[in-house]
């Protein structure tokens, strides 16, 4: 009876590993789809594809041929091989990456990508390469290339997540990153993309002291420094450096919203059009929920592509009852060279 008891036991554990062996190597189907639901969304674009990456397991991916309908791939670009020292970084993080960032430098693609847990600041920032976005390529792999900033709590006055790249006129690499705490920050990268400089604050959601803030709904933590998603345009001989204010990831109770200033030096100081420093606060409103089509919308990129200046963000869309939805505009200029939105 024993004998029996063991060889079915040892029959079920059998079925049971070639199910999970078989849900594992079977691959889960993309799907088409004309609204995107994304959160923190960047863009790229590659021998006539557009590449949009986003938060998610593994970190989100989805192609376009034509900015309309995407192909959404549910495996991430990640998958399974989230490098190991994210976990020893960050604890209590696993497998949900925020916030990704990339672009194409010296023959090769940088992305950027946050290990962080809600509300908390002891977070990595981590960067792996590859020479193509195109998964049917021989020469696709994804490199890891370790942390390239780590915070701590009750150690850093600021969070490491939420990574934009840019590279200024002197083709030098910098990285601007960071919600809450003492706000968005911002250093010098050297040729590998790893930190060549100290961290300092660019901008604030308020300025230091003030005390008439809105107490922060989602986190005992992070205090009432609202502003994050930091991502820097370059235009004409300006560096346009957008913020998210306020509060993401409610539903339908979120009231995220961006705004924008500038400096003509990649390190700053940034104004806004009243002239006022962003880190003491300011800040041009650049684009907020209407309340009928979106109730908050935040977490932007901006970029010069085919022509044209496209900004991209999630909003969390009336009819979808507070879904985050993917949100693309494109950019305009004012005489004075301030962005405005298209209605198109």
């Amino acid at each position: 009876m024993k004998k029996l008891l063991c060889c079915g036991l040892l029959a079920l554990l059998c079925t049971a590993q070639a199910d999970a062996q078989q849900r594992r190597e079977w691959p889960r189907k993309p799907f088409n789809t004309d609204t995107l639901m994304v959160h923190d969304p960047v863009m790229a674009f590659e021998d006539g594809t557009y590449y949009l990456y986003s938060t998610g397991m593994g970190i989100g991916t989805a192609t376009s041929k034509d900015l309309k309908t995407w192909t959404v791939y549910p495996e991430g670009v990640l998958k399974d091989q989230i490098p190991a020292w994210t976990q020893d970084s960050v604890p209590g993080f696993k497998r949900h990456i925020w916030a990704p960032d990339l672009i194409r430098w010296h023959g090769q693609w940088w992305m950027m990508y946050s290990c962080s847990t809600f509300g908390k600041n002891g977070s990595a920032i981590g960067l792996i390469t590859n020479k193509t976005l195109n998964p049917a390529s021989e020469d696709y792999r994804w490199e890891d290339r370790g942390a390239v900033v780590v915070s701590k709590d009750n150690r850093d006055n600021w969070n490491a997540i939420d990574p934009n790249i840019i590279i200024d006129d002197e083709d030098r690499p910098w990285v601007v990153w960071g919600s809450f705490w003492d706000g968005i920050q911002l250093a010098r990268l050297d040729f590998t993309m790893h930190l060549a400089s100290k961290p300092m604050t660019i901008a604030r959601r308020h300025a230091p002291g003030c005390k008439d803030v809105e107490p922060n709904p989602t986190s005992k933590y992070a205090g009432t420094n609202a502003i994050e998603a930091p991502f820097i345009m370059k235009h004409g001989g300006w560096y346009y450096l957008f913020v998210s204010w306020d509060y993401c990831c409610r539903g339908a109770k979120s009231n995220y919203r961006v705004a924008v200033g500038r400096s003509r030096n990649v390190a700053g100081p940034y104004v806004d059009q009243a002239g006022m420093d962003m880190r003491e606060g300011g800040g041009t409103l650049f684009v907020e929920g209407d309340h009928k089509t979106f109730e908050a919308m935040g977490h932007c990129a901006a970029y010069h592509m085919n022509g044209k200046d496209i900004f991209i963000c999630h909003g969390y869309s009336v009819p979808l009852k507070g879904a985050s939805i993917l949100v693309q505009k494109e950019i305009q200029w004012t005489k004075d060279e301030w962005p405005v939105l298209s209605d198109k």
